[in-house]
C-alpha cells in the first residue's frame, strides 16, 4: 500500500557524544486527552528577566475529537543549565464548563533531541483492496505516520488529507524532513495507521504497518507492498539516567557570626543570603532532572549539639540516617534550623562530603544514575590534599562536582581543583577526567540588584559544564543515553513503495 520515494539521511552523522552541549535542537510534540472541541495549543515561553509570557507557536487546528494528536512541531534550543519555563493554552471552540474542580482534560508533551539532518523526502502511498476484508470498501482513507522516540514510545509526525468513497485510494504526494520520520536514524520504526473518516469529524481504526527509512528508500524504482493489520501497538518501555543532587554547606566559623548582618548566613527577613541564593539558584534546576525529588543536604564545619563535637559530614535535617530533604524548599529550611542549632567553627574540609557521595556513585555505575554534589564555601580549604585525592578517586565514578565560592575572600585552591587548564592529581595519579566545576558567586551579582537575574546567571555558569562531564563518563563506559528507539523489523507480507524523486 504505498508509493513512495526517500532520499536517504546520513547515516552515522549525529552523535549524541560530540552533539552542541548545553545548547541543543529539540523537538515538541503536543498529544491532549479527554478536551471537549479542541481548537489549537498555544505556546509560550517566559522571559528570564522581565518573567513576561510570549507566543512563540501554535499548531494547526483540530475538531471533533477528545484526543487531538497535533502534527505541528516546536522546535526550539534547549540548556541545560537554564529554567525555561513553557506554558500550552488551549484554545476551545466554547469555554469549559461542568462542576467546579472536575478534571478537564490532560495535555502531554514529548521532547526529543534533534540530529544535525537537513534533508526532506518527497512520498507518495496509495492502497488497494486487501484480501477478503476490503478494507478500503466504501470508506474515506487516510493515513497517519508516527515516529518511534528514544523511550520507546510514538509521537505523530504526519497526517494525509482523506481521499473520498474509494476502493483504491491514492494519496497526494508530500515532502517531509527526515528527521521528522525517524531523526535521522535509518533503522527507526517507522508506524503508519490507516483510519476511516466520517462525516461526523471522527474516525475509525482499519489497521497498521510498520517500516523503516532504510526500508523505503531501498532502489529508485522498486515498490514495496505492507500488510495492513487490524490490531493496535504501545511500545513504551522507559529508561532513563537518574540524576542524585546533594548540597554540601559551609558552616565554618569564617562566615562570620549568622546573627549579625555582615555574616555570609546571616538570615534577612527582607532578601536571601550567598548561600541561599547559591543553593536555590542551582537547586532549582537541578531538581527538574531528579524524579523524587529528595535531596540529601550536609553540613561541614560546625560543633553539633549536644555535646560539641566537630563535624564535616551532618545532615542538616539533624538524622544522619535519613538525612534527605523534600525538593530544594526543603533543604532551604534545613539549612536555616541547622543555623540555629549548630555553632559555626572549622576547619575547612572538602574530602569528607566529597567521599560521602563517592560511596554511593560507586555502587551504581551502569549509567543508570549520575551523582551531583554542590559544595557551597566562603575560603581555604584545609584538607587539599585529601581532597585532590577524593577528586582523582570520583573521576572515574558517575559523578560530577559544582563548588560556589561565596564571600570576598581569594579562592586560589578551588580554582586549582577546576581542572580546566591544568588536570588535577593526586599522588601521581591524574584524574581519568574533569568533574569540578567553581565559579564565584561574586562575578555572577547583578550590580543593580535584581537576585533572580544574578541567581540566573549563577545557574548557566555552574551547570554549563555537567553535560559534557556526564556524556564523557558514559562515553567512556560505552554507554549509551537511555534506550535506543525500537528497530524496523521487515513484515512476513512486505504495501506499495517507489522512489519519486530526492530533494
Amino acid at each position: 500500500m504505498t508509493r513512495s520515494c526517500v532520499n536517504m539521511a546520513c547515516i552515522g552523522d549525529f552523535d549524541p557524544f560530540t552533539a552542541a552541549i548545553p545548547a541543543t535542537k529539540v523537538e515538541l510534540t503536543v498529544s491532549c486527552r479527554w478536551v471537549t472541541s479542541c481548537v489549537l495549543c498555544v505556546l509560550y515561553i517566559q522571559g528570564i528577566a522581565n518573567r513576561e509570557w510570549r507566543e512563540y507557536g501554535r499548531t494547526e487546528v483540530i475538531d471533533n475529537t477528545l484526543n487531538p494528536d497535533f502534527v505541528h512541531k516546536f522546535i526550539m534550543d534547549y540548556f541545560f543549565e537554564e529554567r525555561q519555563n513553557l506554558r500550552f493554552d488551549l484554545r476551545l471552540e466554547k469555554p469549559l464548563i461542568g462542576i467546579p474542580g472536575k478534571k478537564c482534560g490532560t495535555v502531554i508533551v514529548r521532547a526529543e533531541e534533534l540530529t544535525n539532518c537537513r534533508e526532506s523526502v518527497m512520498l507518495q502511498f496509495c492502497g488497494n483492496k486487501l484480501d477478503k476484508k476490503d478494507f478500503f470498501g466504501k470508506s474515506d482513507p487516510f493515513l497517519v505516520f508516527y515516529r518511534s522516540n528514544e523511550d520507546g514510545s510514538y509521537t505523530i509526525s504526519h497526517k494525509t488529507e482523506v481521499v473520498k468513497n474509494t476502493l483504491d485510494p491514492v494519496w497526494q504526494a508530500f515532502k517531509i524532513p527526515v528527521r521528522a520520520l525517524c531523526n535521522g536514524d535509518y533503522d527507526r520504526s517507522i508506524k503508519v495507521e490507516v483510519y476511516d473518516w466520517d462525516r461526523d469529524g471522527g474516525h475509525d481504526f482499519i489497521g497498521e504497518f510498520s517500516t523503516s527509512y532504510r526500508e523505503m528508500s531501498r532502489g529508485q524504482t522498486q515498490f514495496h507492498i505492507y500488510e495492513v493489520a487490524h490490531t493496535h501497538t504501545d511500545r513504551h518501555h522507559e529508561r532513563t539516567t537518574q540524576i542524585n543532587f546533594t548540597v554540601a554547606i559551609d558552616f565554618t566559623a569564617s562566615n562570620g557570626n549568622p546573627s549579625q548582618p555582615t555574616s555570609l548566613h546571616y538570615m534577612s527577613p527582607y532578601q536571601l543570603n550567598a548561600y541561599a541564593m547559591a543553593l536555590r539558584a542551582v537547586g532549582e534546576i537541578i531538581q527538574d532532572y531528579d524524579s523524587d525529588k529528595m535531596f540529601p543536604a550536609l553540613g561541614f564545619g560546625a560543633k553539633l549539639p549536644p555535646d560539641g563535637r566537630v563535624s564535616h559530614e551532618f545532615a542538616l535535617n539533624g538524622n544522619p540516617q535519613n538525612p534527605y530533604c523534600s525538593g530544594i524548599e526543603g533543604v532551604m529550611e534545613a539549612y536555616y534550623q541547622s543555623l540555629k542549632s549548630v555553632r559555626l567553627y572549622g576547619p575547612t574540609h572538602f574530602s569528607p562530603v566529597i567521599n560521602h557521595v563517592a560511596r554511593y556513585a560507586s555502587a551504581v555505575t551502569d549509567g543508570s544514575q549520575y551523582f551531583i554534589l554542590l559544595i557551597i564555601s566562603d575560603g581555604v580549604i584545609t584538607d587539599m590534599a585529601q581532597t585532590k585525592e577524593s577528586i582523582v578517586n570520583a573521576a572515574s565514578l558517575p559523578m560530577s562536582i559544582i563548588i560556589v565560592g561565596v564571600g570576598p575572600a581569594e579562592f586560589d585552591e578551588m580554582i586549582e581543583l577546576d581542572g580546566d587548564e591544568e588536570r588535577i592529581s593526586s599522588q601521581g595519579r591524574l584524574a581519568e577526567r574533569d568533574i569540578v566545576q567553581f565559579v564565584p558567586f561574586r562575578d555572577y551579582v547583578d550590580r543593580r540588584g535584581n537576585h533572580i537575574l544574578s541567581m540566573a546567571r549563577l545557574a548557566k555558569e555552574v551547570l554549563a559544564e555537567i553535560p559534557d562531564q556526564f556524556l564523557s563518563y558514559m562515553r567512556t563506559r560505552g554507554i549509551k543515553p537511555g534506550t535506543s528507539p525500537p528497530p524496523y523489523t521487515p513484515a512476513i507480507h512486505p504495501l506499495l513503495t517507489r522512489r519519486v524523486s530526492r530533494i
